[in-house]
């Protein structure tokens, strides 16, 4: 099924495999920002978003990550530590999200410095209305498929303000894009299952649900693995992370028989600690037998940013097979337009 392209055309209506493929394009786009270095230091930030309108920051706390507090908000409340030393991130791909805009509405009280970043809706006549900083995120079908251009956005944004831990710079941007642009290769629907790892992957996960676990490195891909699955796949699927899993999960597992409908998914990186990689490995070992053979997932990349970005991207293409395999257009999210204008 999944080396049927004709198959593959008409179920995958929107071409979400195409934009999947793209992304790495999304790494090199030039944001209209201007250079901006604070006149004063922050001494936190606060980035308020849900869903796919998170994921970009989720990523940025790992790389290239902050020498300052920063938190996320998924949330109609702000922290009550944000003040007018904060600087306030509003991100909303729709520009509707209404928890977001309850946030924010919190923030403006507060003082804090505030930045939107949004691909139009309230937050643009927000932003323009109040002259807040604002980053208009280009288009896209669904949130989760512009993640990239809501990274380098923020990279955009915050390279001169002496927040990240990692040094970012364009040229290093093209070297990543470009290393993805070349695995990305293996993954395109016309590359045959037997040589395809992300096929090969989505038959394995095929009418389970799926569990996914990842260390320190690859923990925002593993969050990106859950919402793809679930939006892309319509297959529930949940995320834990080590080293907690062995504090309790781990535990969890030891009562279950090995064949119930589970698929696990172990999101491997060179780059965690060599503790997170032997709990791995013993977890495993203690584990067989008790839960499904973990289906390994070593990340591919020589720097931490390659290996991230690389799982993510690896992520998307498994779960929009997977979507295929379960007969269904990956993009539509019926069910959360419908429950979005209910709450309305």
């Amino acid at each position: 099924m999944l080396d049927d392209l004709k198959y593959i055309h008409e179920k995958d209506a929107q071409d979400a495999l195409g934009i999947a493929a793209s992304q790495p394009e999304q790494l090199v786009y030039d944001f209209d920002v201007k250079i901006w270095i604070p006149k004063t230091p922050f001494t936190n930030i606060v980035y308020a978003g849900m869903g796919g309108s998170s994921l970009a920051a989720n990523i940025s706390h790992t790389w290239p990550g902050y020498v300052i507090p920063f938190e996320i908000v998924r949330n109609y409340h702000i922290p009550k530590y944000v003040s007018k030393d904060t600087l306030f991130i509003a991100c909303s791909y729709s520009g509707n999200t209404e928890e977001t805009l309850s946030a924010l509405a919190e923030a403006e009280k507060t003082k804090a410095t505030i930045v939107i970043i949004a691909g139009g809706g309230k937050l643009q006549d927000i932003a323009k209305e109040k002259g807040y900083k604002f980053i208009l995120l280009p288009k896209a079908s669904q949130p989760r498929y512009a993640v990239f251009y809501n990274l380098k956005a923020l990279l955009q944004l915050l390279r001169h303000a002496n927040v990240f831990a990692d040094d970012v710079d364009e040229q290093q941007l093209k070297k990543i894009s470009v290393f993805l642009e070349n695995q990305i290769k293996h993954l395109l629907p016309t590359t045959l299952t037997s040589n395809n790892p992300a096929k090969q992957l989505a038959r394995e996960i095929a009418g389970k649900s799926l569990v996914i676990y990842a260390g320190p490195s690859m923990a925002p891909a593993a969050y990106k693995w859950k919402i793809s699955c679930n939006e892309n796949a319509k297959n529930i699927a949940w995320c834990g992370l080590l080293p907690e899993f062995s504090h309790n999960e781990f535990i969890g597992w030891s009562s279950h028989p090995h064949n119930k409908p589970y698929a696990v998914a172990d999101l491997r990186s060179s780059l965690d600690h060599p503790q997170i990689q032997k709990r791995f490995t013993i977890s495993a070992r203690l584990l067989s037998g008790k839960r499904p053979e973990p289906l390994v997932v070593e990340a591919i990349g020589s720097t931490l940013a390659e290996q991230l970005l690389w799982m993510v991207i690896m992520g998307d293409f498994t779960t929009l097979y997977l979507g295929l395999l379960n007969g269904l257009n990956p993009t539509p999210v019926e069910l959360v337009e419908r429950l979005k204008k209910e709450l309305a």
